[in-house]
Protein backbone atom coordinates (compact mmCIF):
# COMPACT_ATOMS: atom_id res chain seq x y z
CA UNK A 1 0.00 0.00 0.00
CA UNK A 2 1.44 3.55 -0.69
CA UNK A 3 1.67 6.08 1.43
CA UNK A 4 0.12 9.22 0.61
CA UNK A 5 0.04 12.01 4.25
CA UNK A 6 -3.29 13.75 4.40
CA UNK A 7 -3.62 17.17 4.93
CA UNK A 8 -4.95 17.10 8.36
CA UNK A 9 -1.86 15.33 9.45
CA UNK A 10 0.47 17.29 8.18
CA UNK A 11 -1.15 20.16 9.69
CA UNK A 12 -0.28 19.05 13.13
CA UNK A 13 3.45 18.53 12.07
CA UNK A 14 6.34 20.68 11.75
CA UNK A 15 9.27 19.23 9.84
CA UNK A 16 13.13 18.89 11.86
CA UNK A 17 16.35 20.39 10.35
CA UNK A 18 18.82 17.31 10.29
CA UNK A 19 21.82 19.79 9.53
CA UNK A 20 21.58 21.88 12.46
CA UNK A 21 21.14 17.80 14.65
CA UNK A 22 24.56 16.93 13.05
CA UNK A 23 26.03 20.00 14.41
CA UNK A 24 26.86 21.31 10.76
CA UNK A 25 28.76 18.00 10.19
CA UNK A 26 26.70 16.14 8.35
CA UNK A 27 26.66 12.17 8.50
CA UNK A 28 28.31 9.48 7.68
CA UNK A 29 27.13 6.41 5.27
CA UNK A 30 26.64 4.07 8.10
CA UNK A 31 25.07 6.76 10.95
CA UNK A 32 21.35 6.34 11.20
CA UNK A 33 21.17 10.39 10.39
CA UNK A 34 22.05 9.44 6.75
CA UNK A 35 19.72 6.44 6.73
CA UNK A 36 16.50 8.42 8.63
CA UNK A 37 14.19 9.70 6.07
CA UNK A 38 13.06 12.61 7.49
CA UNK A 39 10.35 15.68 7.05
CA UNK A 40 12.36 18.67 6.42
CA UNK A 41 11.30 20.46 3.49
CA UNK A 42 9.11 17.70 1.98
CA UNK A 43 7.30 14.64 4.00
CA UNK A 44 9.11 11.35 3.37
CA UNK A 45 8.43 8.22 1.70
CA UNK A 46 6.77 5.54 4.13
CA UNK A 47 5.96 3.04 1.64
CA UNK A 48 8.27 0.55 2.92
CA UNK A 49 9.05 2.21 6.41
CA UNK A 50 8.81 0.04 9.79
CA UNK A 51 9.30 2.87 12.13
CA UNK A 52 7.93 6.43 12.28
CA UNK A 53 9.65 8.65 14.90
CA UNK A 54 7.28 11.85 16.21
CA UNK A 55 8.36 14.60 18.77
CA UNK A 56 5.83 15.70 21.17
CA UNK A 57 7.28 18.17 23.48
CA UNK A 58 4.05 18.47 25.50
CA UNK A 59 4.88 18.97 29.11
CA UNK A 60 1.82 20.61 30.43
CA UNK A 61 0.41 17.68 32.08
CA UNK A 62 3.17 17.74 34.19
CA UNK A 63 2.34 21.25 35.37
CA UNK A 64 4.89 22.95 33.06
CA UNK A 65 4.08 26.28 31.94
CA UNK A 66 6.41 26.18 28.62
CA UNK A 67 6.76 23.61 26.08
CA UNK A 68 9.54 21.08 26.37
CA UNK A 69 10.42 21.61 22.26
CA UNK A 70 14.12 20.45 22.84
CA UNK A 71 13.23 17.07 24.18
CA UNK A 72 12.64 15.16 21.20
CA UNK A 73 15.43 17.24 19.46
CA UNK A 74 17.64 16.62 22.12
CA UNK A 75 16.96 12.41 21.67
CA UNK A 76 17.23 12.98 17.84
CA UNK A 77 20.26 14.39 18.04
CA UNK A 78 21.93 11.29 19.67
CA UNK A 79 20.08 8.79 18.01
CA UNK A 80 21.31 10.28 14.47
CA UNK A 81 24.55 9.82 15.57
CA UNK A 82 24.54 6.02 16.23
CA UNK A 83 25.83 3.83 13.76
CA UNK A 84 22.87 1.89 11.41
CA UNK A 85 23.56 -2.11 12.08
CA UNK A 86 20.30 -3.33 10.73
CA UNK A 87 19.65 -2.21 7.30
CA UNK A 88 16.38 -4.10 6.95
CA UNK A 89 14.69 -1.91 9.56
CA UNK A 90 13.85 1.36 7.73
CA UNK A 91 13.28 4.58 9.71
CA UNK A 92 11.39 7.35 9.05
CA UNK A 93 10.68 11.01 10.87
CA UNK A 94 8.06 12.40 11.14
CA UNK A 95 8.91 15.73 12.77
CA UNK A 96 7.61 17.38 15.44
CA UNK A 97 3.66 17.80 16.59
CA UNK A 98 2.67 21.21 16.75
CA UNK A 99 1.99 22.50 20.03
CA UNK A 100 -2.10 23.31 20.44
CA UNK A 101 -3.94 25.98 22.30
CA UNK A 102 -4.19 23.64 25.08
CA UNK A 103 -2.96 20.30 26.53
CA UNK A 104 -6.18 18.62 25.26
CA UNK A 105 -5.73 20.01 21.68
CA UNK A 106 -2.12 18.72 21.24
CA UNK A 107 -3.85 15.14 22.33
CA UNK A 108 -6.01 15.24 19.61
CA UNK A 109 -3.16 16.37 17.27
CA UNK A 110 -1.21 13.18 18.17
CA UNK A 111 -4.02 11.19 18.18
CA UNK A 112 -4.70 12.36 14.85
CA UNK A 113 -1.19 11.57 13.38
CA UNK A 114 -0.65 8.11 15.01
CA UNK A 115 -4.12 7.17 13.95
CA UNK A 116 -2.99 7.96 10.30
CA UNK A 117 0.22 6.42 10.35
CA UNK A 118 -0.70 2.95 12.25
CA UNK A 119 -3.61 2.63 9.69
CA UNK A 120 -0.36 2.52 7.22
CA UNK A 121 0.94 -0.67 9.52
CA UNK A 122 3.69 1.79 11.08
CA UNK A 123 5.21 1.07 14.41
CA UNK A 124 5.08 4.53 15.70
CA UNK A 125 7.13 5.74 18.38
CA UNK A 126 6.35 8.94 20.15
CA UNK A 127 9.26 11.02 21.66
CA UNK A 128 7.52 12.67 24.79
CA UNK A 129 6.67 14.86 26.55
CA UNK A 130 4.95 14.13 30.13
CA UNK A 131 3.32 10.30 30.50
CA UNK A 132 0.04 11.61 30.43
CA UNK A 133 0.72 11.99 26.39
CA UNK A 134 -0.42 7.96 26.59
CA UNK A 135 -3.76 8.76 26.34
CA UNK A 136 -3.55 9.97 22.82
CA UNK A 137 -1.90 6.63 22.54
CA UNK A 138 -4.65 5.46 23.96
CA UNK A 139 -7.48 7.38 22.44
CA UNK A 140 -6.34 5.87 19.03
CA UNK A 141 -7.53 2.40 19.23
CA UNK A 142 -10.76 4.17 21.47
CA UNK A 143 -11.98 5.96 18.62
CA UNK A 144 -11.17 2.54 16.46
CA UNK A 145 -13.54 0.61 19.60
CA UNK A 146 -10.58 -1.63 19.01
CA UNK A 147 -9.74 -3.65 22.25
CA UNK A 148 -6.04 -4.00 23.32
CA UNK A 149 -3.71 -4.67 25.91
CA UNK A 150 -1.37 -2.22 27.35
CA UNK A 151 2.26 -2.29 28.99
CA UNK A 152 3.34 0.85 30.88
CA UNK A 153 6.82 0.51 32.47
CA UNK A 154 7.20 3.22 35.36
CA UNK A 155 8.04 3.70 38.73
CA UNK A 156 4.85 5.04 40.00
CA UNK A 157 1.36 4.08 38.90
CA UNK A 158 -0.57 7.00 37.75
CA UNK A 159 -4.07 6.99 39.25
CA UNK A 160 -3.66 9.10 42.00
CA UNK A 161 -6.80 11.09 42.26
CA UNK A 162 -5.65 13.86 44.90
CA UNK A 163 -3.44 15.53 42.13
CA UNK A 164 -4.41 17.75 39.80
CA UNK A 165 -1.40 17.04 37.14
CA UNK A 166 -2.69 14.80 34.50
CA UNK A 167 0.72 13.01 34.26
CA UNK A 168 -0.45 12.04 38.11
CA UNK A 169 -3.68 10.67 37.05
CA UNK A 170 -4.25 9.54 33.56
CA UNK A 171 -4.21 5.57 34.48
CA UNK A 172 -7.79 6.16 36.00
CA UNK A 173 -9.09 7.55 32.98
CA UNK A 174 -7.25 5.13 30.55
CA UNK A 175 -8.11 2.35 32.42
CA UNK A 176 -12.22 2.88 33.93
CA UNK A 177 -13.31 5.27 31.26
CA UNK A 178 -16.66 3.53 29.79
CA UNK A 179 -16.73 2.28 27.27
CA UNK A 180 -13.24 0.48 27.87
CA UNK A 181 -10.95 -0.95 25.43
CA UNK A 182 -8.01 -2.75 27.71
CA UNK A 183 -8.47 -6.21 28.17
CA UNK A 184 -5.35 -6.75 29.83
CA UNK A 185 -2.67 -3.76 31.55
CA UNK A 186 0.37 -4.68 32.69
CA UNK A 187 2.35 -2.16 34.89
CA UNK A 188 6.23 -2.97 34.97
CA UNK A 189 8.73 -1.59 37.35
CA UNK A 190 6.81 0.58 40.04
CA UNK A 191 8.87 1.04 43.40
CA UNK A 192 6.88 -0.08 46.25
CA UNK A 193 8.01 2.64 48.43
CA UNK A 194 6.43 5.48 46.39
CA UNK A 195 3.16 3.34 45.37
CA UNK A 196 0.55 4.07 47.79
CA UNK A 197 -0.56 0.24 49.25
CA UNK A 198 -4.36 1.21 47.62
CA UNK A 199 -2.97 1.85 43.93
CA UNK A 200 -1.55 -1.72 43.81
CA UNK A 201 -5.35 -3.05 45.08
CA UNK A 202 -7.28 -0.91 42.75
CA UNK A 203 -5.42 -2.28 39.74
CA UNK A 204 -5.69 -6.10 41.31
CA UNK A 205 -9.79 -5.77 41.53
CA UNK A 206 -9.54 -4.45 37.64
CA UNK A 207 -7.83 -8.06 37.04
CA UNK A 208 -4.98 -5.92 35.89
CA UNK A 209 -1.06 -7.01 37.17
CA UNK A 210 1.52 -4.85 38.08
CA UNK A 211 5.47 -6.27 38.42
CA UNK A 212 7.72 -4.97 41.27
CA UNK A 213 11.08 -3.82 39.50
CA UNK A 214 13.06 -5.89 42.14
CA UNK A 215 11.27 -9.38 41.11
CA UNK A 216 11.61 -8.15 37.09
CA UNK A 217 15.10 -7.79 37.82
CA UNK A 218 15.53 -10.97 38.95
CA UNK A 219 14.02 -12.34 36.18
CA UNK A 220 14.06 -10.15 32.79
CA UNK A 221 13.07 -12.64 30.52
CA UNK A 222 9.58 -13.34 31.95
CA UNK A 223 8.44 -10.10 31.09
CA UNK A 224 9.07 -10.58 27.11
CA UNK A 225 5.55 -12.04 27.18
CA UNK A 226 4.39 -10.06 28.94
CA UNK A 227 5.32 -7.12 26.47
CA UNK A 228 4.83 -9.71 23.60
CA UNK A 229 1.39 -9.69 23.92
CA UNK A 230 0.28 -6.25 24.38
CA UNK A 231 -0.76 -3.58 21.49
CA UNK A 232 0.23 -0.29 23.21
CA UNK A 233 3.80 0.03 25.00
CA UNK A 234 4.56 3.05 27.29
CA UNK A 235 7.89 4.02 29.06
CA UNK A 236 8.59 6.59 31.85
CA UNK A 237 11.84 7.15 32.12
CA UNK A 238 10.80 7.61 36.07
CA UNK A 239 11.65 3.82 35.64
CA UNK A 240 15.72 4.28 35.16
CA UNK A 241 18.05 4.58 37.92
CA UNK A 242 18.99 8.51 38.46
CA UNK A 243 22.52 6.96 38.02
CA UNK A 244 21.88 5.96 34.04
CA UNK A 245 19.25 8.84 33.63
CA UNK A 246 20.11 11.86 35.05
CA UNK A 247 16.96 14.09 33.76
CA UNK A 248 15.01 11.38 36.64
CA UNK A 249 15.06 13.34 39.26
CA UNK A 250 12.68 11.25 41.36
CA UNK A 251 14.30 8.54 42.22
CA UNK A 252 18.01 6.88 42.62
CA UNK A 253 16.73 3.43 42.34
CA UNK A 254 15.13 1.62 39.04
CA UNK A 255 16.09 -0.25 36.52
CA UNK A 256 19.72 -0.17 34.79
CA UNK A 257 20.56 1.52 31.74
CA UNK A 258 21.15 -1.98 29.51
CA UNK A 259 17.75 -3.00 31.79
CA UNK A 260 15.79 -0.53 30.03
CA UNK A 261 17.48 -1.66 26.89
CA UNK A 262 16.51 -4.92 26.91
CA UNK A 263 12.78 -4.10 27.94
CA UNK A 264 12.82 -2.13 24.56
CA UNK A 265 14.19 -4.49 22.52
CA UNK A 266 11.37 -7.19 23.52
CA UNK A 267 9.15 -4.23 22.66
CA UNK A 268 10.24 -4.24 19.33
CA UNK A 269 10.49 -8.04 18.81
CA UNK A 270 6.45 -8.14 19.45
CA UNK A 271 3.96 -8.25 16.09
CA UNK A 272 1.67 -6.58 18.38
CA UNK A 273 2.96 -3.69 19.79
CA UNK A 274 2.09 -0.85 17.00
CA UNK A 275 2.65 2.24 19.73
CA UNK A 276 5.32 3.40 21.72
CA UNK A 277 5.44 6.18 23.89
CA UNK A 278 8.65 7.37 25.71
CA UNK A 279 8.01 10.00 28.07
CA UNK A 280 9.37 12.05 30.79
CA UNK A 281 12.31 13.39 29.07
CA UNK A 282 13.11 16.93 30.44
CA UNK A 283 16.28 18.05 28.82
CA UNK A 284 16.78 21.29 31.06
CA UNK A 285 17.18 18.61 33.70
CA UNK A 286 19.94 16.44 32.14
CA UNK A 287 23.49 16.22 32.45
CA UNK A 288 25.88 15.79 29.74
CA UNK A 289 22.95 14.61 27.53
CA UNK A 290 23.12 11.09 29.14
CA UNK A 291 19.35 10.79 29.14
CA UNK A 292 19.02 11.52 25.64
CA UNK A 293 21.70 9.05 24.98
CA UNK A 294 20.11 6.51 27.04
CA UNK A 295 17.22 6.79 25.34
CA UNK A 296 18.51 6.73 21.86
CA UNK A 297 20.53 3.32 22.59
CA UNK A 298 16.79 2.15 23.97
CA UNK A 299 16.08 2.95 20.35
CA UNK A 300 18.75 1.05 18.80
CA UNK A 301 17.23 -1.69 20.80
CA UNK A 302 14.02 -1.65 19.33
CA UNK A 303 15.11 -1.66 15.93
CA UNK A 304 17.28 -4.65 17.08
CA UNK A 305 14.19 -6.34 18.58
CA UNK A 306 12.30 -5.81 15.38
CA UNK A 307 14.86 -7.29 13.34
CA UNK A 308 14.52 -10.70 15.75
CA UNK A 309 11.28 -10.13 15.56
CA UNK A 310 11.01 -10.46 11.46
CA UNK A 311 12.72 -13.59 11.80
CA UNK A 312 9.52 -14.99 14.08
CA UNK A 313 7.16 -17.74 11.67
CA UNK A 314 3.23 -16.91 12.09
CA UNK A 315 1.89 -19.45 14.32
CA UNK A 316 0.10 -21.02 11.50
CA UNK A 317 2.94 -22.02 9.63
CA UNK A 318 3.10 -25.36 12.62
CA UNK A 319 6.01 -26.30 10.59
CA UNK A 320 7.97 -24.02 12.20
CA UNK A 321 7.32 -25.15 15.71
CA UNK A 322 7.41 -27.79 18.29
CA UNK A 323 3.90 -28.70 19.59
CA UNK A 324 3.65 -30.30 23.93
CA UNK A 325 0.21 -31.08 24.63
CA UNK A 326 -0.16 -31.62 28.01
CA UNK A 327 -2.88 -31.06 31.15
CA UNK A 328 -2.53 -29.49 34.39
CA UNK A 329 -5.61 -29.75 36.89
CA UNK A 330 -7.80 -31.74 34.69
CA UNK A 331 -7.23 -28.85 31.87
CA UNK A 332 -5.94 -30.21 28.63
CA UNK A 333 -3.77 -27.49 26.66
CA UNK A 334 -0.95 -26.98 24.40
CA UNK A 335 2.29 -25.37 24.60
CA UNK A 336 3.97 -23.88 21.46
CA UNK A 337 7.98 -23.34 21.26
CA UNK A 338 9.26 -21.52 18.29
CA UNK A 339 12.39 -23.08 16.46
CA UNK A 340 13.50 -19.83 15.12
CA UNK A 341 13.31 -17.98 18.46
CA UNK A 342 12.44 -20.24 21.61
CA UNK A 343 9.97 -17.92 22.66
CA UNK A 344 6.55 -19.89 23.76
CA UNK A 345 2.76 -19.81 23.33
CA UNK A 346 0.21 -21.43 25.04
CA UNK A 347 -3.55 -22.23 24.53
CA UNK A 348 -6.29 -21.02 26.59
CA UNK A 349 -9.83 -22.92 26.99
CA UNK A 350 -11.43 -21.06 23.93
CA UNK A 351 -8.17 -22.26 21.52
CA UNK A 352 -6.20 -19.19 21.26
CA UNK A 353 -3.41 -18.67 22.24
CA UNK A 354 -0.91 -16.07 24.05
CA UNK A 355 2.62 -15.14 24.07
CA UNK A 356 3.91 -17.35 27.91
CA UNK A 357 7.71 -18.11 29.39
CA UNK A 358 9.80 -21.58 29.74
CA UNK A 359 8.83 -21.76 33.11
CA UNK A 360 4.97 -21.59 32.28
CA UNK A 361 5.90 -24.58 30.41
CA UNK A 362 7.50 -26.23 33.58
CA UNK A 363 5.08 -25.04 36.03
CA UNK A 364 2.13 -26.79 33.71
CA UNK A 365 4.27 -30.13 33.44
CA UNK A 366 4.53 -30.31 37.14
CA UNK A 367 0.80 -30.68 37.05
CA UNK A 368 0.26 -26.68 38.53
CA UNK A 369 -1.45 -24.65 36.46
CA UNK A 370 0.54 -21.52 35.59
CA UNK A 371 -0.58 -18.05 37.00
CA UNK A 372 -0.34 -16.47 33.80
CA UNK A 373 -2.84 -19.24 32.03
CA UNK A 374 -5.24 -18.66 35.31
CA UNK A 375 -5.36 -14.77 35.40
CA UNK A 376 -5.82 -14.75 31.44
CA UNK A 377 -8.93 -17.42 31.74
CA UNK A 378 -10.23 -14.38 34.38
CA UNK A 379 -10.07 -11.81 32.32
CA UNK A 380 -11.91 -13.93 29.04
Amino acid sequence: MSFQPIDTMLDFLEPVNKYVLSDDQGYKQNQLGYNIEAFEERFPSLENTDIVLIGCGENRGAGSLRLNAKAPDAIRKELYSLYHWHKDIRVADAGNIKPGATLHDTYAALKTVIAELIQHTKKVVILGGSHDLTLAQYGVYESSERIIEAACIDAMIDINMDSVLPCERFLMRMLTHEPNFIKQYNHIGFQSYMVHPDMLETIDKLRFDCFRVGKVKENMEDMEPVIRNANLFSFDITAIQHAHAPANRHTPNGFTGEEACVLMQYAGMSANINTVGIYGYIHEQDVHNLTAKQISHMLWYLMDGMLKGKQEAALIETENFSEFKMAFSEVETTFLQSKKTGRWWMQLPEGNFIACSHQDYLTASQNEIPERWMRAVERS
